[in-house]
């Protein structure tokens, strides 16, 4: 694996920190509480590519499961038994397609980027609700039905989350303007930006 260098070092630390600060920025909508989270993982992908996405993605998910209490409720590798673990798990792939994903379009623009993070936002999905499912039926004994499960990690959070890939596709195109925007090996990425 390549070596990382100074600014793709420094890049990646401040990713984790705002992964870390997102985390425990809670938006209260009625009865649920959203947070950032989500938003910066997005944002990791899109600013960062794949590679170095996935890296920063997954050192903040390695600092929370060695203890760190970078996740919601703290951290620790008890935490790999919690029903929403299959969500930060979900988080260093998602990053590392839309990294990818963009990074491969003839073009950068807004609704190729809006289409990663829906991608992105459907792996997720997948990912979380499943392992919510498996280990809330069969490791922790707090049975929930599927269809429970996809409708309230699935359907009652997908507004909040099409709005956060709305919102991170705005600001990835901010930061391929501004150059804030790290290029990778063998992108087929034009530098002219599509409207």
């Amino acid at each position: 694996m390549k070596h990382l260098n100074t600014r793709e070092l420094v890049l990646c630390g401040l990713f984790i920190a705002l992964i870390t600060a997102g985390t425990f920025i809670r938006i209260p909508v009625g009865t649920d509480v959203y947070t950032l989270q989500f938003l910066f993982t997005l944002l990791a992908g899109l600013v960062l590519g794949a590679r170095l996405g996935a890296i920063a993605v997954g050192t903040y998910v390695l600092l929370g499961v060695l203890g760190v209490p970078v996740f919601a409720s703290g951290g620790g590798p008890a935490y790999l038994l919690q029903p929403t673990f299959g969500y930060l798990l979900a988080f260093i792939l998602q990053a590392w397609l839309c990294g990818y994903y963009v990074r491969r379009s003839t073009a950068v623009s807004y609704g190729h980027m809006l289409g990663a993070n829906l991608l992105g936002m459907v792996l997720v999905y997948v990912i979380g609700i499943s392992w919510f499912y498996l280990i809330s039926n069969y490791v922790i004994a707090a049975p929930i039905p599927l269809w429970t499960a996809i409708f309230y990690c699935g359907v009652l959070q997908i507004i909040p989350d099409f709005l956060l890939c709305l919102a991170a596709a705005a600001i990835g195109m901010r930061c391929y303007k501004s150059g804030v925007w790290v290029e990778e090996k063998h992108a087929a990425v034009q530098k002219e930006v599509c409207a």
